[in-house]
C-alpha cells in the first residue's frame, strides 16, 4: 500500500471536473487502488476519497465515518429520501467548509473488491458521505452546491 498524493481544486480543477469511466474489469491495478485510497484517506483524516481525487478517473469509492471502511466500484444512488442541510469539507478542498442540502436517506448499488454487487441503505452521516463521493466522479465538487459558507476558524 502507499500513500496517493491528494489532489486539490485550486491546483488540479481541470482533473476533478471530469467525469470518472467506469471500471469493467476488478484487476490488480483496482485492488492497489482500494488499499492506497483507504491509506491515503485514513492518513489524511477523511471519511472518505474518490478515486479522482488521486488523479485516477475510475468509478471507485471508498468510505469510514468511523463504522469500518466501505469500498464501493462503480457506485449509483438508486433512491433518495428527504433532505437534511449540513456543514461539509472536502479533501481536496483544504481550509473551507460550507452547508450543503442532501438526502437524509439514500440506497447505493456498487460492487465490492470481489465483484459481487451489493445494495447498501445509508442515512444521515453516511447518506451524505456517499453522495459526496459519488458526485466527485461526476466532475462536481461540494462547493458547487453549498449554501453558505462556515468560517473555520469557528470550529474546532
Amino acid at each position: 500500500m502507499a500513500l496517493r498524493k491528494i489532489l486539490t481544486l485550486e491546483a488540479d480543477g481541470e482533473t476533478l471536473r471530469k467525469k470518472s469511466r467506469e471500471v469493467t474489469e476488478i484487476d490488480n491495478r483496482i485492488i492497489t487502488l482500494l488499499d492506497d485510497m483507504a491509506e491515503t484517506m485514513y492518513a489524511a483524516e477523511g471519511v472518505g476519497l474518490a478515486a479522482p481525487q488521486v488523479g485516477i478517473l475510475k468509478r471507485v469509492v471508498v468510505i469510514d465515518i468511523g463504522e469500518g471502511l466501505i469500498e464501493m466500484i462503480n457506485p449509483v444512488i438508486v433512491y433518495r429520501k428527504g433532505e437534511q442541510v449540513n456543514v461539509e469539507g472536502c479533501l481536496s478542498v483544504p481550509g473551507r467548509r460550507g452547508t450543503v442540502n442532501r438526502p437524509e436517506k439514500v440506497i447505493v448499488r456498487a460492487k465490492n473488491r470481489k465483484g459481487e454487487e451489493f445494495e447498501m441503505p445509508a442515512e444521515d452521516l453516511l447518506a451524505i458521505a456517499c453522495c459526496h463521493e459519488i458526485d466527485h466522479l461526476d466532475g462536481t465538487v461540494y462547493t458547487d452546491k453549498v449554501i453558505e459558507y462556515v468560517d473555520v476558524s469557528e470550529q474546532k
